[in-house]
């Protein structure tokens, strides 16, 4: 199985998934915490993948998404953005809609 089959797998696999450096019970960079902790206190149940595991994995997924840094949160199969767009939409109400709107949420 190639990276993009790899990445492909977990996105399809898990409604909210977070490509980050670490677990989200064991974070291993501030910015993955961040966007980990927003998720927890949203009350979303969520895949973290920690992309330390595997180089080949960490680099990938900024070629898939065409984002050059980790974390990384899909949403449904759509790349939603890094940390500071993630607080930013957490800040102004936009992702709690967003998972309603996809009944990841009620």
């Amino acid at each position: 199985m190639n990276i993009d089959d790899k990445i492909n797998n977990y996105i399809k696999n898990s409604p909210v998934c977070l490509f980050m450096k670490g677990t989200p019970d064991s974070p291993q960079c501030g910015f993955s915490m961040a966007v980990s902790n927003v998720l927890k206190h949203l009350g979303v149940n969520f895949t973290g993948v920690n992309v330390l595991e595997d180089e080949n994995l960490r680099q990938g997924i900024k070629k898939f998404s065409d984002w050059p840094t980790i974390p990384q949160l899909y949403i449904n199969g759509e790349f939603i953005g890094g940390c500071d767009i993630v607080k930013e939409m957490f800040d102004n109400g936009e992702l709690k809609k967003l998972l309603k709107e996809k009944s990841i949420i009620s």
